[in-house]
């Protein structure tokens, strides 16, 4: 997909003032994604990425109302382009089972190539999903954001995937279950894999066998 040129859909409701349409809020998003990735969520305000983009907070504040908005943002923004690897990369494909390896190669592969953006880099976006994300919904206030969408686009990609695991087996009762529990697992066992090697058999530099491991474990589940 290098050098397509292709547009991420991000809902309205997660920022103030979209991003994307100005040089500013580019450049917010991108070092956001950099200095959240070197601090830590929990370290990572707005006044320090101010400093670091030689811009006012308060300028930061006309985009998203907070950090965690923010962090909703660019997580809507990772599973939306997910979405869109998903839906390109079974195009064309026929057989039931080839989609559904094929969705989980897009779903557990590390991302390996920056390519495709100029103001976001996926490698580094990647990684702050996979060390942050879950921050987004293990907070008291899930339940209401859920009902404002925040988590419509991970929702879909889970549906998606679990609508191919029925094409190969009909009768299976939890697609969803396996799905979201694949999803998030891969991302647990590439953190262990990088800081507690100790609770994976994955070596930091061999992700690949996270996806030999969750496919053979998809479909001898649903066979």
């Amino acid at each position: 997909m290098k050098n397509l040129q292709i547009h991420i859909d991000v809902s309205s409701k997660t920022y103030l003032k979209d991003p994307n349409a100005s040089e500013l809020g580019r450049m917010i998003v991108s070092n956001s994604i950099e200095l959240i990735d070197e601090l830590g969520f929990e370290a990572f305000t707005f006044k320090k990425l101010g400093n670091k983009i030689g811009s006012p907070e308060s300028s930061i504040y006309r985009y998203f109302e907070s950090k965690h908005m923010l962090l909703i943002y660019l997580t809507y923004w990772h599973w939306s382009l997910i979405e869109y690897k998903l839906v390109f990369a079974i195009t064309n494909l026929k057989s039931p089972k080839e989609k559904l390896t094929k969705a989980l190669e897009v779903l557990i592969e590390s991302v390996k190539e920056d390519s495709l953006f100029s103001h976001i880099n996926e490698i580094v976006l990647n990684r702050v999903i996979m060390n942050e994300g879950v921050k987004t919904y293990h907070i008291k206030e899930v339940d209401e954001e859920n009902a404002k969408g925040y988590f419509e686009i991970y929702k879909r990609v889970v549906h998606r995937v679990s609508e191919m695991v029925l094409e190969v087996s009909p009768t299976f009762e939890f697609p969803h279950m396996l799905i979201s529990t694949i999803i998030e697992g891969a991302m647990q066992q590439k953190y262990y894999a990088e800081h507690l090697p100790d609770l994976t058999d994955i070596k930091q530099d061999s992700h690949d066998t996270i996806l030999e491991f969750y496919s053979q474990l998809v479909f001898k589940t649903i066979k």
